[in-house]
């Protein structure tokens, strides 16, 4: 793993942690009628701090583009994941509220669980398929699981619809990091001509628009902690499976290293639920919610 790709990856987790604390603050006053529709961000992009929040998240996604063109995305994913980490430092610093043994507990496992899949996986390059089968089967069942969450967040918005709508964006987060790092390769190998000719970039742009949707939509209808660590652990598996499924990326796949790498996946997941029901994530309020759907 080069220190570019670490730098990178670390800084656009930052960015991203960040960004995702200032549009919640913004999208939990947002009008609940605008519930998963473009109408929702017409009326955020009126509020300084979620624009704030939304140039964080593009600075993020920029550093994750490059981060991604340098490196595997069964790499950088993980290292993503780390958003949370910055998130609740941010949110920390505005409740007030201390770590404990909570808090040390999911960083630790977080910040465990990253280091345990890179070091037992050995991320690195291959061979991507041309198999057009294998490809599109699981751009299909990723973009497929993403819209079956949604259609049931539609039914339960205010109990298990935030967390679904979270898992959604996070899957489709994924696939566009996934056709990303496909457009990077196109633009490198025949110039801009080569980008614009392909579908990647355009399906990146569309994932981007839909995701950012879902995602206003699980904020303003729940705290974060109901919503980010989902996000944060839907991305990187998604990732993680276009990366091996279609990208050509390598893991070690031995026993020890398969055990090595389930663990460190499950402490990345462990984590994130550690840390997304701290007191320090942001509450919001789930009776606000409900008295703008009465409004």
């Amino acid at each position: 793993m080069s220190f570019l790709v670490l730098a990178l990856s670390v800084g656009a987790a930052c960015c991203l942690g960040f960004g995702f604390v200032l549009q919640q603050n913004a999208a939990q006053d947002a009008p609940l009628s605008d519930f998963l529709s473009l109408r929702l961000l017409l009326d955020l992009v009126r509020i300084p701090r979620w624009l704030l929040g939304i140039g964080l998240m593009v600075c993020g996604m920029v550093l994750g583009a490059l981060a991604l063109g340098q490196g595997e995305v069964s790499l950088v994913e993980p290292l993503l994941a780390t958003n949370l980490l910055f998130a609740m430092a941010l949110s920390r610093h505005r409740t007030g509220q201390p770590l404990g043994r909570q808090g040390w507990g999911g960083l630790a496992l977080l910040a465990g669980g990253v280091s345990a899949f890179i070091v037992a996986g050995r991320p690195r390059s291959g061979t991507a398929t041309v198999d057009p089968v294998r490809h599109w089967l699981i751009i299909g069942v990723v973009a497929g699981t993403a819209m079956v969450l949604t259609v049931c967040a539609k039914r339960t918005r205010l109990s298990w619809g935030p967390a679904l709508l979270a898992l959604a964006a996070g899957l489709l987060y994924g696939l566009q990091d996934a056709l990303t790092r496909i457009s990077g390769q196109r633009l490198g190998d025949g110039g801009w001509l080569e980008l614009s000719t392909g579908w990647q970039p355009y399906a990146v742009v569309g994932l981007g628009v839909t995701g950012l949707v879902l995602v206003q939509s699980a904020f303003e209808t729940a705290p974060l902690r109901m919503s980010l660590p989902a996000l944060t652990a839907a991305q990187p598996l998604a990732g993680i499976a276009c990366g091996v499924g279609f990208l050509g990326d390598r893991l070690r796949t031995d026993a020890g290293a398969l055990a090595w790498e389930a663990a460190g996946l499950a402490g990345v997941v462990a984590g994130i639920v550690l840390l997304g029901i701290h007191p320090a994530m942001p509450q919001g309020s789930a009776e606000a919610a409900r008295e703008r759907i009465a409004a």
